[in-house]
């Protein structure tokens, strides 16, 4: 359902400006005046990972990469980042005129969501955190349902490894979670442990939500991707889930790498057409990808590859 681009991996280690270990898992968006921003997570060689602002005309190469850390963690003011921070999503708020970026924060605790609002990516307002350990792959959704803004994120509770769906009336206080997608049992691609990859889609069926999952083997875990719509003013209702993965590790920077047999997006841009995405991934922890794939296209497929019978969350 993605076409990899022939020039993969489109950024790397190599291409820094500065010393890293590993570049992978970036929010994307696209400018006002047209260029694509990436905010790759960059992991330095501590190990202790930060973000930094990759720009590009045509989002495929000529990349501008800013010269030092975008954003760092920030331990002194707040203590949860003292490990660092990882994995943005970004979604343009029009409402606030401002781009809420989701990510991770990451202490002794374990893993937490996030939250910065910034007009340019150059100064940022930090909110703290959102959702405490252990909880992370979050976005924000563009706009308020019935008056309450809406944050997708995974916890990992005694119920399991699951996508959740929490609602705030201002953006630091959260409450009214739901279970929105579990993961499954057995044999399943997806059992075990999902979580949102990009920020999801407004389509005229529903949010169109690109889902990772992760089956463990014998020699590790593979992360996948999967297929899910949800209704546009419930959001945490399911209306289709796909049964099977659709786009999964084929190429050698996705089988190798620091962590090998990982696909894993944190944002992609919709071109003018209105149809063409451009997903960008992190690839073996280590590189970041592109692909290209068609909304109609995968709306389509999930239509052919989902079970009718998935059950409805009230």
């Amino acid at each position: 359902m993605f076409t990899r681009h022939s020039g993969n991996p489109i950024l790397s280690r190599s291409d820094w400006p500065y010393p890293i270990n590993s570049v992978f898992n970036a929010g994307a968006v696209r400018l006002p005046d047209g260029e694509v921003l990436l905010l790759c997570r960059v992991e330095d060689r501590r190990g202790l990972s930060h973000l930094c602002a990759a720009r590009s005309v045509n989002g495929i190469d000529g990349w501008r990469i800013d010269e030092e850390p975008t954003l760092m963690a920030n331990p002194r003011e707040y203590p949860e980042e003292i490990w660092g921070i990882e994995d943005p999503r970004i979604t343009y708020v029009p409402e606030l005129e401002q781009y809420a970026i989701a990510y991770t924060s990451y202490a002794r605790g374990g893993p937490g969501v996030s939250l910065a609002l910034t007009t340019d990516f150059r100064s940022f307002e930090r909110l703290g955190v959102i959702m405490p350990p252990e909880d992370k792959d979050a976005a924000l959704l563009p706009r308020k349902m019935g008056g309450f803004w809406a944050l997708i994120h995974r916890p990992m509770t005694s119920l399991g490894t699951h996508m959740w769906i929490s609602y705030s009336p201002d953006l630091r206080h959260w409450g009214s979670h739901k279970v929105m997608l579990e993961a499954r049992r057995g044999g399943w691609w997806d059992a075990n442990k999902i979580g949102l990859c990009s920020p999801p889609i407004e389509t005229d069926k529903g949010w169109l939500v690109l889902y990772h999952g992760v089956r463990r083997t014998a020699s590790g875990s593979i992360y996948r991707l999967g297929l899910a719509l949800f209704d546009l003013e419930k959001p945490y209702l399911c209306l289709q889930r796909g049964d099977s993965w659709m786009f999964g590790p084929e190429a050698p920077y996705e089988r190798g790498g620091d962590v090998k047999d990982v696909v894993f997006p944190c944002g992609q841009v919709i071109e003018p057409d209105g149809d063409t995405i451009r997903l960008y991934y992190g690839a073996g922890d280590s590189c970041i990808a592109l692909a290209t794939g068609s909304i109609r296209g995968l709306l389509a497929w999930l239509d052919a590859n989902s079970s009718p019978n998935e059950p409805a969350r009230e």
